[in-house]
């Protein structure tokens, strides 16, 4: 199956990047955003996120003319849908976002047009993708109804990828694709050959859909365990970074490192997506969420103990991102511990985090700073992030302040969190 023109839904952190490494294949390809600002931005040949070597790619894309962005969907061959699939109040699924691509996309599919669903999702969504684009267009048949014959294909295909290295492994890892029909499959597979190094192994769509939350679980009650351990080492005063090291000289034991909690918009969200589909039954993927989330409140309640301290603490709050080295915020335990020490308005609250220009709303009443500014204020400092930039800190600087460092990466031996 020929793919000439390929049409990309939602131009976030998974979006553009594809949409790049398709159009870096000279294949004409059509960004598709509700965000006019990102779509201005892309146009430009620039990036409105962080990610290496996306803006040289991005730049050479549009300026040899196979990229380009819009608000509204055109017609293509391919439409890959990669918007967010975040979980409302009650941790159930939002499919409100896969919802509006398909009944943006539909007024211009045509027959032999292949739709995949990228977006992380609980099982079922990519039939319910397929149920929503046969509602808005009568005049068409999908693999629900036709199966082989019909004249859409439907499969799923998530994302795998690691932020800071997103490029490399789009191209490098294997991708999981589950079509509705083989047929869809096939179809699916043709178009990520285009650029897929890995292999490109074939199930069907619920099996895909599972295969991701299980990744993306599998990693969560890992950390899970690590930040348990962490605060049980904290309740009996032993070092758990030191602890960590030297259980995992043991040949089959590699505990991962604990942190402030789990973020992103992956593991701090599809395990409630497995959790949803079988709740009787999910007993470990739940606790693991409960654990990873009262992470925060732990450090958050460690900071107010050393505030007490001091008349009127000033507490310097290293790193925002959900990991090391991005701008990405979403589901970031280190913005909730910063918001939650706002609310206990515990002391003078700044933020350090080289990776974003301006504080999310949430926290205005903390005040953004450089690495310098912040150490030279402050009476506790508190790493919640380890960028890059905060390894190179001359940790001489620290004294005599308070340190709380969550990660590990300063303080090991004197202050473990």
């Amino acid at each position: 199956m020929e793919f000439q023109t390929i049409s990309v839904i939602g131009l976030g952190y998974i979006g553009l990047p594809t949409a790049t490494v398709f159009a870096a294949r000279q294949r004409q390809v059509i960004g598709v955003d509700v965000n006019q600002h990102a779509v201005d931005t892309i146009n430009q040949g620039k990036i409105h996120i962080v990610e290496p070597d996306l803006d040289m790619l991005v730049h050479a894309a549009v300026s040899q003319g196979f990229l380009r962005a819009t608000t509204k969907p055109e017609a293509a061959d391919a439409f890959l849908i990669a918007v967010p699939t975040p979980f409302k109040e009650d941790k159930r699924p939002d499919l409100s976002y896969i919802e509006a691509a398909a009944e943006a996309i539909a007024p211009v599919l045509k027959k032999g047009n292949l739709v995949v669903l990228e977006s992380t999702s609980p099982v079922g969504a990519t039939e319910q993708l397929a149920a929503w684009l046969a509602a808005a267009r009568p005049d068409l048949t999908f693999p629900q109804h036709q199966g082989e014959q019909s004249d859409i294909r439907v499969a799923h295909c998530p994302e795998r990828v690691l932020p800071g290295h997103v490029l490399r492994e789009l191209v490098e890892n294997d991708r999981i694709i589950g079509g509705m029909t083989p047929k869809c499959s096939d179809a699916a597979q043709s178009l990520y050959e285009l650029f897929v190094r890995g292999n490109c192994i074939i199930t069907d769509a619920r099996t895909a859909e599972m295969c991701k939350l299980t990744e993306n679980s599998f990693r969560d009650v890992n950390i899970a365990f690590a930040n348990e351990l962490s605060m049980i080492c904290d309740k009996v005063g032993v070092n758990v970074w030191e602890l960590i090291s030297l259980a995992n000289r043991h040949p089959r034991v590699s505990i991962l490192q604990p942190g402030p909690g789990v973020g992103g918009h992956c593991i701090a969200v599809d395990p409630w997506f497995i959790v949803d589909a079988a709740p009787e039954r999910a007993k470990i993927i739940r606790t693991a969420r409960e654990v990873n989330d009262s992470k925060p409140h732990f450090i958050v309640d460690r900071v107010k103990q050393a505030a007490g301290r001091f008349k009127d603490p000033v507490i310097a709050c290293f790193g925002l991102s959900f990991k090391s080295n991005i701008d990405d915020l979403r589901e970031s335990p280190a913005v909730e511990i910063v918001e939650e020490l706002l609310k206990a308005k515990v002391g003078t609250i700044f933020v350090v985090e080289p990776h974003v220009r301006t504080l999310p709303a949430s926290l205005q009443e903390a005040e953004l700073l450089d690495a310098e500014r912040a150490l030279n204020h402050a009476d506790i400092v508190v790493l919640l992030v380890d960028h890059q930039q905060f390894r190179k800190l001359d940790t001489d600087r620290l004294q005599p302040r308070i340190v709380i460092d969550t990660r590990g990466m300063w303080s090991a031996k004197r202050n473990p969190a």
